[in-house]
């Protein structure tokens, strides 16, 4: 195990992992992701023109550039991958219209009125608040997608009545930013939509195979704190007073569920039933969630202009990085970084799912340190020929193209909606920590998500265990 620690590194190597290391460090001074991408990409470009021809002068280097041979060719392949895979890809289009409906959506009042609603419901209850933060925000995240619009939401709604009603400040805050970051799992994802393109696999396929782990993770979540509210039911007080629930407070949740239940069946439903593409899908959400914002009487020029500069913010964020992840891959491979991680990861262990595990712990590991879109285009593509390659004994039913990369990519999307939850750069976290009202400190949002990181780790085990959670129902959408 692990023959290659004990020899010297090569040149290639060591700058490979020089690279990495720059990286991080890079991130560690807050510099952006992008630019960090693109520095650390450029300095290694020119310590390997440099040192690969010792003859050349160090003004040479730059002043002369081979216009027909491997510099120009370099540079046309990295030109040609730009293009070809994320600024020409179909699938992409669907991030900017999956931001836009959530953003829309976070406009449109929905979400206000199903909390009003559900805290009539639920809120007698003993950890009644708690129950329906997590309802929510399954919700939200079948319909948005969008974990900072979700937890925002759920902190500026949710938190202020669970403290008013004495909860405990860690089980308050670990429940929302839990619920919150359950969209980026739950279909439809932004996630899954970078995953469907790094990995080359179908999206729907990804979408459906996401369902049943998102939810399961969902359900650990009600068990957790139905369990936690008998065996501490200090942290969860019910309220003193409680009005009757008849039928007008059912009648109420019923009328604030139905428009976001429609909008997941209108976009779910749609790519389930083979009735639109997942791109196509994502243009009738967006324009759902607009039209249930005209419907609220929330729509208006103020809002459609912030919305829309948010989405644009969002995307050009993300696709910024797509495109300083590309350049930085081709400069990583041009050091043979791909065969040296992948010879790593498959000297590990001799056992396949062994291997699986390592790699899944090296990206709960990173989940520490990088946020999900530079793990997702970085490391995703150097683990796909290793998953490729190992066979493994996924069940397909016969309709799912490539399931063990389907049951792959699941599995490094549950690891990696712990990344939004642990510390440093848990983004939940901070989105929380932004709206939290006087009194409740970072420390008791890092205790409050800590029995939900081992729920997901749990999750995680279960989906593992159970490839088929994964497979059956997109073999259901291809063979029924």
């Amino acid at each position: 195990m692990f023959e290659w620690i004990g020899s010297y590194l090569t040149v290639n190597e060591f700058a490979v992992l020089a690279m990495f290391l720059t990286f991080i460090w890079m991130l560690f001074r807050g510099i952006p992701v992008a630019m960090a991408l693109v520095g650390v990409s450029l300095v290694f470009v020119m310590i390997s023109e440099i040192f690969l021809d010792p003859h050349r002068r160090f003004l040479e280097t730059f002043m002369e550039f081979d216009r027909v041979g491997a510099d120009y060719n370099r540079l046309q392949a990295l030109a040609s991958r730009i293009f070809a895979s994320t600024v020409n890809n179909p699938v992409l289009v669907a991030l900017p219209m999956f931001i836009f409906m959530g953003l829309m959506l976070d406009q449109s009042g929905v979400a206000q009125r199903m909390m009003y609603a559900m805290q009539k419901l639920f809120g007698g209850l003993r950890g009644g608040l708690s129950l329906t933060v997590l309802l929510i925000g399954i919700i939200l995240a079948a319909s948005t997608g969008v974990i900072g619009a979700s937890v925002t939401l759920l902190g500026v709604m949710a938190l202020p009545a669970m403290i008013d009603q004495n909860y405990s400040k860690p089980i308050a805050t670990g429940t929302i930013a839990s619920a919150g970051t359950l969209g980026i799992l739950i279909p439809p994802s932004i996630m899954l939509v970078i995953m469907s393109d790094q990995l080359a696999i179908s999206l729907g396929d990804l979408f459906m195979g996401a369902l049943f782990p998102g939810l399961l993770l969902g359900v650990l979540y009600i068990i957790f704190i139905v369990v936690f509210g008998l065996v501490s039911p200090k942290s969860m007080p019910a309220p003193a007073k409680t009005d009757e629930v008849g039928w007008p407070v059912v009648k109420e949740v019923l009328l604030a569920v139905i428009p976001p239940m429609f909008l997941i069946l209108l976009v779910l439903g749609s790519i389930f039933a083979g009735i639109a593409t997942p791109t196509e899908a994502s243009g009738l959400g967006a324009l759902g969630a607009t039209l249930l914002a005209l419907f609220n009487r929330k729509l208006n020029y103020i809002v459609l202009r912030e919305v829309s500069r948010s989405t644009l913010n969002t995307a050009g964020y993300i696709v910024g990085i797509f495109l300083a992840a590309n350049f930085f891959a081709l400069v990583l491979r041009r050091y043979g970084g791909d065969e040296i991680v992948q010879l790593m990861v498959r000297s590990a262990f001799d056992d396949p799912y062994m291997t699986v595990i390592f790699i899944l712990f090296i990206v709960f590991l990173l989940g520490f340190l990088l946020d999900w879109i530079e793990i997702t285009i970085i490391i995703m593509p150097l683990m796909l020929p290793i998953v490729l390659a190992m066979n493994l004994d996924i069940p397909g039913f016969d309709q799912v193209r490539d399931p063990s990369v389907v049951w792959f990519a699941i599995l490094v999307a549950v690891t990696l909606q712990t990344s939004f939850l642990t510390p440093p750069v848990g983004f939940a976290l901070f989105y929380l920590r932004g709206v939290c009202p006087p009194g409740v400190t970072i420390v008791d949002i890092y205790k409050g998500v800590i029995p939900f990181v081992l729920l997901q780790l749990m999750g995680l085990f279960i989906v593992f265990e159970f490839p088929w959670l994964v497979t059956w129902l997109p073999s259901v959408a291809y063979g029924g």
